[in-house]
């Protein structure tokens, strides 16, 4: 277990570098990164949300399927009044930013790969569809958060484009693949997924080339960085993991409750830059919190199994 969380963030470390050595060698200039992140938000992840829906399962699990529905949706809930509760004391954007990040976890580069090690392809199963209401909720709830106010005819437009977001159309399809049990060809699914898997190393290339950029330092010094550190990967955890235990410790919800608890995702950081928000905060954020899941992870595991 340790292994294949620390393989996992020895690569995305790895791969960060890339950023950092493009932004310093005056590769990925500020435009050049602004245009990586259109791609990655407008292509890449669409095609990976399309593939994450593709999965087959037996029989024997549709009804836990459906469990993996609604033990999603609680988890969210979870998440999001939990983290608002004890982020009252962050204010400003530092607070959005931090909420942000308890609320939407690293699920594809790091979760999957951990789900597969304990659970097999089962635990992948409910990862994705965790992974659904990522997309849902990160398009929805994530940008109000940091769009901030919005007043009715702006939510109304704010409605269409967040409706006609790639990634939302993604998740129909994706949805309809599944109800209609709809077999896509071979050659297709593996053009979607090849593209679409492109999505991780990508985020960590720019979220790289934001740090390189950025005053590090500031964000170091900084008490609502190591409070949200505390509320991300130890508080959060705990009481999703409470609730799995006294509700109903099973495959389902300890699948959940993982992926739940991984790291910050990387829109933080891109959401950061392209709002203009803390983009070092968030970059240092997601950073940190993918290197304490060294140590978080495999002691959430140990306590679940």
């Amino acid at each position: 277990m340790v292994t294949t969380v620390l393989k996992s963030v020895i690569s995305l470390f790895l791969i960060m570098l890339v950023g950092v050595y493009g932004n310093k060698k005056g590769i990925i200039t500020e435009e050049f990164n602004d245009n990586l992140i259109n791609f990655l938000l407008n292509i890449t992840l669409p095609l990976m949300v399309i593939s994450s829906f593709t999965f087959s399962f037996e029989e024997s699990i549709k009804s836990n399927v459906v469990k993996g529905f609604y033990y999603s949706l609680i988890a969210y809930g979870i998440l999001i009044i939990a983290s608002y509760l004890f982020l009252l004391p962050v204010k400003g954007d530092k607070k959005t930013i931090i909420h942000f990040a308890n609320v939407f976890t690293n699920t594809g580069y790091v979760g999957f790969p951990v789900l597969n090690a304990i659970y097999g392809p089962e635990g992948v199963v409910y990862g994705s569809i965790f992974n659904m209401f990522f997309v849902l909720f990160v398009w929805t709830y994530g940008i109000m958060l940091f769009k901030g106010h919005i007043d009715k005819m702006e939510l109304k437009k704010e409605l269409k484009t967040t409706l006609l977001n790639p990634s939302i159309i993604a998740v129909v399809i994706g949805v309809i693949i599944i109800v209609f049990d709809i077999q896509i060809p071979k050659i297709l699914y593996t053009s979607i997924n090849s593209v679409g898997s492109i999505s991780g190393p990508l985020s960590m290339i720019i979220i790289g080339a934001i740090l390189s950029k950025g005053k590090i330092g500031n964000s170091l010094k900084d008490w609502t960085l190591y409070y949200g550190l505390i509320v991300k990967m130890a508080i959060l955890p705990l009481i999703l993991c409470l609730t799995s235990l006294l509700v109903d410790k099973s495959i389902v919800s300890n699948s959940v409750v993982i992926i739940a608890s991984m790291p910050a995702a990387a829109m933080t950081s891109i959401f950061a830059e392209s709002y203009n928000k803390e983009k070092e905060l968030a970059s240092m954020f997601v950073l940190l919190t993918t290197l304490l899941s060294v140590i978080t992870i495999p002691i959430l595991v140990r306590v679940l199994i």
